[in-house]
């Protein structure tokens, strides 16, 4: 595989804004890149009267990820429930402008909790009613029925695990560095292991702290959830698995720095979310331990993809993705040996 190309990040800022001045018709916009791009750009847009968030994807995509137009449609159909999310402003599926689909949605002014520097104004009780927020919106957006919110045709329930495992080995595929056998044997075990699905409901794909953004005030209240590219219809034990992993001692390994919900013991330890998340939704946890295997395999996949990101641009970078992603597989190898074939 080819590496992909890489714009400078100044050169992107100037490129969009250009872009932005002729599509929308103004010339008060001061553009810049947030954060480094490892998946799907974003980029603060300051016009004279309000402040925006431009999403595109990379330059280098896999087919099935990256999806601006999920991103913008379940934005949309959720701006009339409970769960908090940003307002889309304007869409563009035109290629003549950047050369990708973009939206604009606009700017929340509240907290990522992405480290625990970013949770250092919390004490323990309001550490512990983050969480319950936390999920309380999980299991509120779970309780939806997709068809109330215009969101029928988001997905397809029937088969939803099987496809998920038959994607993400697709998605290794395209961007394998190099033979991993651990992720060939994974792939085969939780194919032959897929558990029955409960009700179906609207996913998010990549549910925890990292991808929510909390009130300045009240500290404990959501304000936005984010980041919704890998959205859809299906088996909501997913989004659980990965939280879970995110929460656990792998998720630890995958980030450089303490993570937020490890700053205190007020956030509370993986098996207390997952207790609370049972007690809030009413569904059955049974199958957990396939879903936290589904999602290491799918992490390794990502980190991957990540990596495919880098090649030529940050060697170290690209080592140690290849080294995370090593890592994941083996985890994600042992993870299923306590129900390989249990199903």
């Amino acid at each position: 595989m080819s590496p992909p190309s890489v714009t400078p990040t100044g050169e992107l800022v100037a490129v969009t804004r250009a872009a932005l001045v002729a599509w929308l018709g103004r010339d008060d916009l001061d553009v810049q890149q947030i954060g480094g791009g490892a998946s799907n750009l974003t980029f603060a847009v300051r016009t004279g009267r309000e402040e925006l968030v431009l999403r595109r994807p990379p330059a280098f995509v896999t087919p099935t990820s990256n999806d601006m137009r999920r991103e913008w449609t379940v934005l949309r159909a959720l701006a009339r429930t409970d769960v908090p999310v940003p307002r889309v402003v304007r869409t563009c599926e035109d290629p003549a402008v950047l050369g990708v689909p973009f939206y604009l949605m606009e700017r929340l002014d509240g907290i990522v909790f992405r480290s625990a520097q970013d949770v250092g104004h919390l004490d323990v009780r309001e550490s512990r009613e983050c969480t319950e927020e936390l999920i309380r919106v999980l299991a509120a957006l779970h309780a939806l029925d997709p068809a109330t919110v215009g969101l029928e045709d988001f997905g397809r329930p029937e088969g939803f695990l099987a496809r998920q495992v038959r994607r993400w080995t697709k998605q290794w595929e395209r961007t394998a560095f190099a033979e991993v056998p651990e992720i060939d044997e994974v792939s085969r075990r939780l194919a032959a292991a897929v558990p029955p699905s409960g009700p179906p409901a609207i996913v998010h794909g990549d549910y925890s702290f990292n991808n929510t953004m909390f009130h300045r005030e009240p500290p404990t209240r959501m304000l936005g959830v984010l980041d919704w590219e890998l959205s859809t219809i299906g088996d909501p034990m997913t989004d659980v698995g990965m939280l879970a992993l995110y929460w656990g001692d792998i998720g630890a390994s995958i980030w450089t720095g303490q993570q937020a919900h490890r700053a205190n013991p007020g956030f509370g330890t993986s098996a207390a979310m997952l207790e609370r998340y049972a007690a809030v939704s009413g569904r059955d946890l049974g199958g957990i331990d396939f879903h936290l295997a589904l999602a290491t395999f799918k992490m390794a996949v990502i980190v991957a993809g990540a990596r495919a990101r880098t090649v030529g641009v940050d060697p170290d970078r690209t080592r140690t993705l290849e080294d995370k992603t090593r890592m994941l597989a083996s985890v994600a190898l042992e993870a299923t040996d306590d129900f390989a074939g249990a199903w």
